[in-house]
């Protein structure tokens, strides 16, 4: 055994903030001293005793687990001075903290309830984050939550992306919890977000079908990966063109992490506002383009005109249509557009129309 723990461990920098909010720790390892006939996988499940070897081998098919920067397959032979980077899942978590932070509740009934999800709100704790996130919202609202997940991840069903908004759909029970997993898990769930997209659509909507995966190098990033990559499908439609902006209606048939953003950057439209996958930060000025300058009042009665109007994605979980998981009965939940990207909107329709 000692000679299998010869390794490196260094965990302590900063995880990226796209690794914070899937919950993960980046671990980079680097061997010192031959393993003999040690397989990646077996080593890798011994060496993090909280993950399955199931969960390690996943992690390696989908590259999260990398070589001397390169992927690897299960059956890879560790040798003397390889160095490993490894995005793991966090820890188990016994319990979490109940905090009294407000909820917009859109629907609720005895089995489940909706929330429109604000910006910069991570839906459940990940390292570097054990507060102040959706999950501990949810423990201080209700104690009547789903434990299918652990109390690590109270009555959540899926996730939104930190700085995605809109609606996110919560378990109050185990059964609804499994019902409603299923209806993700098997494309039953209608999904439609609106999305604002830098340049100027040439179709007015089409299918993109592009495998995704962990992106080689970045490791916060998302990427097109057509040979190890998982099924990715995202529908869009057009809904108003604007000079170097586009208003999208976006409808996922698949839920990868960041597939749309991801998606949209793939066909050279990024989401406004997405930095990481080559959107822009968007100004009062930019957009106004040379023409009068809105009075404060007029634009939000904040905002001067080198003020940011969008700092994040412009994307926004607009609509689910779902089936009861009780009843039965068809469920449509929706979220209004949260006041910035109303006034991104607005902004467009005055200085950005034709």
């Amino acid at each position: 055994m000692a000679e299998e723990r010869q390794d490196i461990l260094d965990a302590g920098a900063a995880l990226p903030a796209g690794l914070e909010e899937d919950g993960a720790e980046h671990v980079h390892l680097k061997i010192r001293k031959a393993l003999p006939a040690r397989r990646i996988d077996k080593y890798l499940a011994q060496r993090f005793s909280h993950v399955s070897r199931n969960v390690i081998q996943g992690l390696i098919e989908e590259q999260a687990v990398r070589v001397n920067g390169r992927g690897v397959k299960c059956s890879y032979q560790l040798k003397a001075g390889d160095e490993l980077d490894v995005i793991l899942p966090p820890p188990p978590v016994s319990a979490i903290t109940p905090e009294p932070i407000p909820l917009d509740v859109l629907y609720e009934d005895e089995d489940l309830l909706a929330v429109n999800k604000p910006a910069d709100l991570i839906v459940h704790p990940a390292r570097g984050n054990r507060g102040g996130t959706l999950a501990n919202a949810l423990a201080y609202y209700s104690a009547s939550l789903s434990h299918v997940n652990g109390a690590f991840r109270p009555g959540i069903v899926h996730r939104l992306d930190r700085n995605t908004t809109g609606v996110i759909v919560v378990a109050k029970t185990d059964a609804a919890h499994w019902r409603l997993a299923h209806q993700f898990e098997h494309r039953l769930v209608r999904k439609e977000y609106l999305a604002v997209v830098h340049g100027t659509m040439e179709l007015d909507g089409d299918v993109i079908d592009v495998p995704l995966g962990r992106h080689p190098t970045v490791w916060e990033k998302h990427a097109a990966r057509p040979e190890t990559g998982k099924e990715a499908l995202t529908e869009y439609h057009v809904e108003r063109q604007y000079r170097g902006y586009a208003r999208v209606r976006v409808l996922p048939r698949t839920g990868r992490t960041h597939q749309i953003r991801v998606h949209l950057s793939l066909i050279k439209h990024p989401v406004a506002g997405d930095v990481l996958y080559g959107g822009k930060v968007v100004t009062v000025r930019q957009l106004a383009d040379g023409r009068e300058l809105p009075r404060p009042e007029e634009a939000g009665g904040r905002l001067g005109p080198d003020d940011v109007v969008l700092a994040r994605q412009a994307l926004h979980a607009a609509r689910l249509e779902l089936r009861h998981p009780v009843t039965g009965k068809r469920l449509v939940l929706e979220a209004p557009p949260p006041a910035d990207l109303q006034l991104l909107l607005q902004l467009l329709e005055r200085y950005r129309r034709g």
